[in-house]
C-alpha cells in the first residue's frame, strides 16, 4: 500500500565526486575510491582517493549531507599540497552544478591536514594531505 510518499536513493558521493575530478584534474593523476596498486610508483603525477568519511552525514527528505575524506599523495610536500588545493577548488566550482547522477547544492572544505604516510620505520614518509569536505547532494 502506498502513502503518496516517493523516494530515491541518494548518490554516492564518492563516485559523484571521482567522476567529476577525473574531468578536471590533468589526466596522469590518479583518482579512484582506493590507493591503487604499486601506488608507490604513481606518486610523480599524484594520487587522490576520495571515500565517505565517518564524520558529518545528515539525510532529509530532498537531501544528503555527506563527509567526504580525500588522501593526496604525491611526490614532495608541495605538489601533494597544489594537488589538494587544486581538488578542494575544484569541488568548491560543483556547487550548483548538476552531475550525471547528483545534483550538487552546497560545497565545503572542512579541513585540510598534513598527515604523511609512514609505511615503516625503514622507509620515507610519504607526501599526503588528507582533506576533508562536505557535500550537499541529491539525485539527479
Amino acid at each position: 500500500m502506498s502513502h503518496g510518499v516517493q523516494s530515491a536513493a541518494m548518490p554516492d558521493v564518492e563516485q559523484v565526486a571521482v567522476k567529476y575530478l577525473k574531468g578536471l584534474l590533468p589526466a596522469d593523476v590518479i583518482v579512484g575510491t582506493e590507493w591503487p596498486a604499486a601506488w608507490e610508483s604513481k606518486l610523480a603525477a599524484g594520487i587522490v582517493s576520495v571515500t565517505l568519511g565517518g564524520g558529518g552525514s545528515r539525510l532529509t527528505a530532498v537531501t544528503a549531507d555527506r563527509t567526504v575524506d580525500i588522501d593526496v599523495l604525491a611526490a614532495t610536500k608541495k605538489q601533494a599540497f597544489t594537488l589538494a588545493s587544486e581538488v578542494s577548488a575544484s569541488l568548491i566550482a560543483a556547487q550548483g552544478t548538476v552531475q550525471p547522477s547528483a545534483r550538487i547544492y552546497g560545497v565545503d572544505e572542512t579541513s585540510l591536514i598534513w598527515l604523511p604516510y609512514q609505511p615503516s620505520a625503514e622507509t620515507d614518509v610519504i607526501p599526503r594531505y588528507v582533506l576533508v569536505m562536505s557535500m550537499v547532494v541529491r539525485p539527479a
